[in-house]
């Protein structure tokens, strides 16, 4: 048996490293990308001289999987706080992580940000994550995160001021119905590892993914219509024969492509940006709504945890609203309102830069649909599907599904793992 001619519909996170791990293996691969970049949902945009991710992410140095296909020190990793700054009855609160800073967790042990005896079971949480392999903990019993919780013995007042605010901006999701497995495997990546972002913006991910491919290999603005068999159909009418596809989409796009694939419901978020003359919180912190009220979930000043996400003399402010988003005008007005709350009447003259509406953010991953989804990555014979939707909503679950499609495909051609 010969080496396939392999076709990956999608340049995201999933799609560039398993179009990586075929090359690797001296397999002919091209990358489709309908859109004019690469990274899917991983893309940083300059305007006006400031950087901005698609949406507020970050990256956790505990990922399992990113090291094997990622150069950290090129990416020039700048680091968040291990911890938040609380808004709640007021004023702001700094809750700190008792193990890396546990001078700054016992100076602030009593703040309003839950009981003293909440800041306690912030341990039993670290070492019920800890316990066992990664690999256990996404075979573990399941509850929503929210009743997790309430079973480590967390008050209402640790749930509204700081859990809920917290985890439900990594899930996107207030509920926090998202599994119990996910919770614990995102704290465990953020207690054992660094929360960063790259100093040129979380696209530098996937720039340095696409950087590895051959020259050539990487088409951009070229929609797929249709996968039928072991060929394409693009948009544009005309067809790409092959061995055998992956489909790299997210779940909405993959459904459309496949006929017979189980529908996903995906989370949403819309991130605002704005320029500020000074930075209105010092410091690499991520910035909480610890009182529940009003569009703003979390915030962070950019530009105080990487410099270079600003011009010299500017700071940028990234904002995160979880509520469906009816009318973009009237959502900046309350958040500016809510901000001028905090922060004080400069937040009028704050420069609006832009407002990313997303409506495909991640996977909902309630228990249900984690014991309903499929997470094989092989289909049929020669059409594969990867994504995150396919492991766990995570850039480490991307990059893992896009492996071990590639891994399979491999397998099937009885070729050996580079």
């Amino acid at each position: 048996m010969g080496k396939p001619d392999v076709i990956v519909v999608g340049a995201g996170l999933a799609g560039l490293t398993c179009a990586r791990l075929l090359h690797q293996a001296r397999v002919k691969v091209r990358v489709l990308e309908a859109s004019d970049g690469v990274g899917g949902r991983v893309r940083t945009d300059t305007v006006d001289g400031f950087l901005l991710d698609r949406g507020f992410q970050v990256f956790l140095t505990a990922y399992p999987e990113p090291p094997r296909w990622l150069d950290y020190r090129a990416l020039d990793l700048r680091r968040f706080f291990p911890g938040a700054r609380v808004w709640r009855e007021g004023r702001m609160h700094l809750v700190a992580d008792p193990f890396r800073r546990p001078l700054h967790a016992a100076l602030h042990a009593f703040n309003p940000v839950g009981s003293f005896t909440d800041k306690l079971h912030v341990l039993d949480l670290w070492k019920q994550a800890q316990a066992g392999s990664v690999e256990d903990v996404f075979l573990r019993p399941q509850k929503t995160s929210r009743e997790y919780l309430r079973d480590v013995g967390f008050s209402d007042a640790m749930l509204e001021g700081f859990l809920q605010p917290f985890f439900g901006g990594i899930f996107l999701e207030k509920a926090l119905s998202t599994s119990s497995r996910m919770l614990e495997f995102v704290f465990r990546m953020f207690a054992t590892g660094a929360t960063v972002v790259p100093a040129r913006g979380m696209g530098a991910l996937s720039a340095q993914l696409a950087a590895k491919l051959p020259e050539g290999a990487l088409k951009l603005n070229t929609p797929v219509e249709e996968v039928f068999g072991h060929r394409v159909r693009l948009e544009s009418g005309a067809r790409e024969e092959c061995d055998a596809v992956v489909v790299a989409t997210d779940a909405p796009a993959a459904v459309e492509l496949l006929p017979g694939m189980p529908s996903r419901r995906m989370n949403t978020v819309t991130c605002l940006y704005f320029a500020a003359p000074e930075p209105p919180v010092r410091g690499p912190y991520l910035v909480l709504n610890g009182e529940g009220r009003g569009p703003v979930n979390n915030l962070a000043v950019m530009s105080e945890v990487a410099p270079e996400y600003a011009p010299a003399g500017q700071a940028l402010v990234s904002v995160s609203v979880l509520e469906p988003v009816e009318d973009a005008e009237s959502l900046e007005a309350r958040v500016r309102e809510q901000l001028t709350e905090w922060f004080g009447g400069g937040v009028k003259g704050w420069r609006h830069l832009r407002t990313y509406e997303i409506p495909r953010a991640l996977p909902e991953q309630s228990p249900e649909s984690w014991e309903s989804s499929p997470r094989r990555v092989r289909l049929s014979p020669g059409l594969y599907a990867c994504g995150d939707y396919r492991e766990n909503g995570s850039i480490d679950g991307a990059m893992t599904s896009g492996r071990r499609a590639a891994e399979a495909l491999l397998r099937d051609w009885e070729l050996p793992l580079p």
